[in-house]
């Protein structure tokens, strides 16, 4: 019998990075070997204008939600509309401050982030995690210059998690869609200071997360030609030639985690190690 993978989605909500969640996340995740996490990470979500977006996307691509939210109110909502929508939502450090709260008798500061120190690495992680929310998803085209890698790649190639993980070791990362016929932006074509990876993967491996991606979505979404193999092949073999045009390198993620695309990425410019 096929050894087919099922995909779910995960939400994660952080008022800080969003390194714990990811890694508990990831740690939870790895117990469950044919289930694979499609990620959707919302780091600094400090107040309910950030916060409702990240509801709505939620409400969309229902799963599992995890939140380090130590503003009670931003938390009492992420963990009500959770319940209004029927998916499953954990407050990952209420229980364990709880448990410090109940030893030590005195009540948590409740500081945002307060487990990173206030350094210089901090603050690159910051800045560079507040350039990637600005520029993910083709968003703020003008910015490309200013960053150091941009991903690029057909719909559902982990471009958006991966520029997270680069975002959260100091990467200023941007990620730009790749549709077939469609011209990329002026402003990534004459850029020289980043560097410009492809991501792409097997039309199966795309297909399946397509199919999962749809979950959710109303009832008169189209999709078949968005999950259609044929369909996809075309749209890599469209990318391909855009990066043989361009001199871009190529990472296939068919078969990597985040970490190792990262790394990958990483390793193909030796200044941002």
């Amino acid at each position: 019998m096929e050894n087919r993978r099922n995909f779910f989605h995960l939400h994660l909500i952080s008022d800080s990075t969003g390194e714990t969640l990811i890694s508990a996340g990831r740690a939870a995740s790895a117990q469950f070997k044919l289930h694979n996490p499609v990620e959707h990470v919302y780091p600094l979500i400090r107040n309910r204008k950030q916060l409702l977006p990240v509801l709505q996307a939620i409400d969309k691509e229902p799963g599992i939600v995890l939140y380090t939210v130590v503003d009670q109110e931003l938390a009492a909502l992420v963990k009500e509309r959770c319940e209004e929508i029927e998916v499953p939502s954990v407050n990952v450090l209420e229980p364990v401050m709880n448990t410090f709260q109940a030893y030590l008798g005195a009540p948590s500061r409740r500081r945002v982030g307060a487990q990173h120190r206030m350094n210089a690495d901090y603050f690159a992680r910051i800045e560079a995690l507040n350039f990637t929310m600005d520029h993910d998803d083709g968003q703020a085209p003008d910015g490309y210059e200013e960053a150091d890698v941009v991903l690029v790649g057909i719909s559902r190639t982990s471009k958006t998690p991966t520029s997270i993980y680069l975002a959260n070791r100091g990467i200023k990362t941007a990620n730009v869609p790749i549709v077939n016929g469609v011209a990329l932006p002026e402003s990534l074509l004459g850029a020289t200071k980043p560097l410009i990876v492809c991501l792409i993967a097997t039309s199966d491996r795309i297909s399946q997360v397509r199919e999962n991606r749809i979950l959710g979505t109303t009832s008169d979404f189209n999709n078949g030609h968005y999950t259609d193999r044929a369909t996809i092949s075309e749209e890599l073999k469209y990318a391909r030639s855009l990066c043989a045009r361009h001199n871009w390198p190529i990472i296939d993620v068919t078969r990597r985690s985040i970490e190792e695309t990262a790394a990958a990425i990483v390793a193909l410019r030796p200044k941002l190690r």
